[in-house]
């Protein structure tokens, strides 16, 4: 935290998802953080390299690098930035490499602002054995297809073919979110 009575912990936080880091960024700066937005790992670097943050929040698939490759760098320029990484494609693959790459905790989405604060205050240990739950088979189904009906642009007939599954089919699919993870 910040050695100055009174001053806001900075806070960088990192996501591809415009309205997403509006609403966080309003979140946290409640919570008295002084929050700086950056909308991919490019823009993000050059900010903190100018002004390396106490805490960050980056999420872990945006356009052009991984937030894993900020992760690192953010932990390079300063070992004591607490660091949340947050996903909405959770596996314990990437959560082990995020921690091992310097991160303190990782988060699935969505995540509220006092699930990220409270995370803050966490340290993991990177010979852990995680308490990432696996995601349900249903659950993993359901993010495949929201992630190629992502890529044809909400398509759902387009969506539909590369899937080779009826579009009857799909719409279903697509109503019953799964619970949980």
């Amino acid at each position: 935290m910040s050695t100055i009575p009174n001053e806001q912990p900075s806070l960088l936080l990192v996501d591809d998802d415009p309205t997403f880091c509006g609403v966080l960024r309003h979140a946290l700066e409640k919570r008295n953080f002084s929050v700086t937005v950056a909308h991919s790992v490019e823009d993000a670097v050059p900010l903190a390299k100018a002004n390396p943050p106490e805490f960050a929040v980056v999420d872990l698939k945006m356009d052009g690098a991984s937030g894993l490759a900020l992760v690192k760098i953010l932990h390079e320029l300063d070992p004591a930035t607490r660091i949340v990484v947050l996903t909405g494609y959770a596996s314990i693959a990437t959560a082990v490499e995020a921690i091992k790459l310097g991160a303190t905790q990782y988060l699935s989405k969505p995540a509220n602002a006092d699930e990220i604060v409270a995370a803050f205050g966490h340290l993991a240990d990177p010979g852990l054995s995680l308490n990432v739950q696996p995601p349900s088979v249903e659950r993993l189904e359901w993010e495949h297809i929201n992630r190629i009906l992502q890529e044809n642009g909400g398509n759902i007939s387009a969506t539909a073919r590369a899937l080779n599954m009826h579009r009857r089919t799909l719409q279903r699919k697509l109503a019953k979110r799964p619970a949980g993870g």
